[in-house]
């Protein structure tokens, strides 16, 4: 065709529609979805930080792992070989991997880890979202280290329901640890105790120049006075809280978990583990640098990492030895700003993207959220600290429990786990010190396919309160409602937001306090929902949902892939 257009060069109109015609041919129209495909090379690096030196598990090298980019309606495939001891998966946090638990990739939930020289090709398709989320290893602790974003952008031609940023900057959140910490972990596990804290928090990998040795670990946004940039923020700490804030800046929240909010501003935000925020930040202060800082939000009377870690938002043309400010940072235990913030946030609710809430519902689930102690004649004080849900804390398989449900393997699991606490009790009063005979089990709870399914989750005062963030894996939720002390469920549910509430896939359940999901049980499969603090997750404060198959073809789970790991 091209020579027929050079033929024809003397007759424009001919020339320029045949040439637009090999556009066409190689140019996919915007209806038309790409594959995007990825490579992961688990493998060791050594990474110096405060000072120390040590190798640490990474994809392909970097640290945090390279940002998989794709747009709504692409098929993303992303091919992960294990280098490395430890045997691990990936989970794509956020994506709801409709029928497909199997490219979901927490471990003995959904699949069996990837074991040391073989590798695993994650196939999945992004349908009908478009934001930030992220990805990360779902087992052990390796997650500290093996985390990255994930940037999805809308469906060509679809603008930002915003004003259009003149850049985008992605900024992970995460925590650093001098020794190694899976080691750290296991002598946790060991002794029965919580493990160490955090020697330090990061801003892409990085301290700042607060810490020592970390003038050139420091990372550094150069912005052009007078632009808007968009800040795709990722809270990739393994066990805290924390609130973010840009010296001399306020910030325009658009989008939580990859779903669009009602603008807002604010001059700090409070991000919890497994949580994804996206603000836009106008560059309108005097040309300068000024201190991006991070720091712990932590309103129990509980052991954190408190020091702050910073980046630096530096605008074009000025000198790098020019000394930046700091932001003022909510205090460490401002819960009024955390539960100012969360009821800020309000879906769009328009008609491109409305907020579709399940009004009538048919399974209405109540879980208590509890610490507690269990024997352990090993351990350093004769016992362990465990975590549960309605007094049930979770026992991982050895064999993954889709895998189980799919081959209807028998003896891997229960499908008994209780609607709500056998012994109700006064959740948020006086401390209370004993166990409630916490039971343990690898205990499902299976819900109808297409149900609408309403869950309150309260914290309780067994051994602390505390704030917890909750994932669940397969779906967005809408969050209803939010209070401190005990749900009551006579007068409680009067005052939930039912017209525009924020849909998102983790929720902070406050301390001492109670929050009430809602969402539509339409992806058959086994999907994990657990406490985003890994300190937690490990002593069992998770559970998983069996959602059975519906009545049509395309209403169930998808037949495995060939290449799909082996316990």
């Amino acid at each position: 065709m091209a020579g027929l257009c050079g033929f024809m060069h003397n007759n424009v109109l001919t020339f320029l529609f045949c040439c637009m015609m090999i556009v066409g041919l190689i140019m996919p129209s915007p209806s038309e979805a790409a594959i995007k495909k990825y490579k992961f090379d688990i493998e060791l690096k050594n990474v110096s930080r405060l000072c120390h030196a040590k190798p640490i598990v990474t994809v392909n090298g970097r640290y945090p792992g390279p940002t998989v980019y794709a747009r709504e309606g692409d098929r993303v495939q992303v091919t992960v070989t294990n280098h490395v001891q430890y045997n691990l998966s990936i989970h794509w946090h956020g994506l709801k991997q409709h029928r497909n638990g199997w490219a979901d990739g927490p471990a003995y939930i959904t699949q069996c880890p990837i074991q040391t020289g073989n590798s695993y090709t994650y196939d999945f398709n992004v349908t009908g979202q478009r934001g930030t989320l992220w990805w990360h290893a779902h087992i052990l602790w390796l997650r500290a280290t093996v985390h990255g974003a994930i940037v999805i952008m809308p469906k060509l031609g679809t603008p930002f329901p915003f004003p259009q940023p003149a850049r985008e900057f992605e900024i992970l959140l995460g925590e650093w640890w001098n020794n190694d910490v899976e080691d750290i972990e296991k002598q946790g596990t060991q002794m029965g105790v919580p493990p160490n804290i955090s020697d330090a928090h990061t801003i892409n990998g990085k301290p700042g120049p607060l810490f020592p040795c970390s003038e050139k670990h420091t990372y550094v946004m150069e912005v052009e006075q007078g632009r808007s940039y968009l800040l795709r923020i990722v809270n990739a700490a393994l066990n805290d809280e924390l609130f973010f804030a840009i010296a001399g800046h306020n910030m325009t929240v658009v989008e939580v978990d990859a779903v669009y909010t009602k603008p807002f501003i604010t001059s700090s935000i409070l991000i919890g583990p497994g949580q994804t925020t996206n603000v836009l930040v106008h560059a309108n202060n005097v040309p300068s640098r000024y201190f991006m800082a991070a720091r712990v939000f932590m309103d129990a009377p509980i052991s954190v990492d408190n020091k702050t870690a910073t980046a630096i938002f530096q605008y074009k043309g000025i000198s790098n030895t020019l000394i930046p400010s700091l932001p003022q940072l909510p205090a460490r235990n401002d819960s009024a700003f955390a539960l100012s913030l969360n009821k800020k946030l309000r879906s769009l609710n328009s008609d491109q993207y409305p907020a579709l809430v399940p009004l009538k519902i048919d399974r209405n689930l109540f879980y208590t959220i509890g610490l507690g102690m269990n024997p352990c004649p090993t351990c350093v004080n004769g016992t362990r600290l465990v975590a549960s849900l309605n007094n049930v804390s979770f026992v991982m398989p050895q064999t993954a429990l889709l895998q189980a449900h799919y081959l209807k393997l028998k003896g891997v699991f229960r499908t008994d786990f209780p609607d709500r606490p056998s012994k109700p009790f006064n959740y948020t009063g006086a401390p209370l010190t004993a166990n409630l005979a916490t039971l343990t089990g690898t205990r499902l709870s299976k819900i109808a396919f297409n149900s609408s399914v309403e869950l309150v989750l309260q914290d309780t005062n067994l051994l602390s309160v505390e704030s917890h963030p909750f994932h669940l894996h397969g779906y967005n939720f809408f969050v209803v409602g939010t209070g401190v002390g005990n749900f009551d469920p006579s007068k409680d549910p009067a005052n939930y937001n039912l017209v525009d509430p924020i849909e998102r896939n983790t929720v902070g359940v406050p301390t001492g306090g109670w929050v009430a999901i809602r969402f539509r049980a339409d992806n058959p499969g086994v999907w994990f929902m657990h406490c985003h603090l890994e300190l937690h997750t490990g002593w069992g404060l998770k559970m998983a949902f069996l959602v059975e198959d519906g009545p049509e073809k395309d209403q169930s789970v998808l037949p495995p892939p060939k290449d799909l790991p082996t316990c």
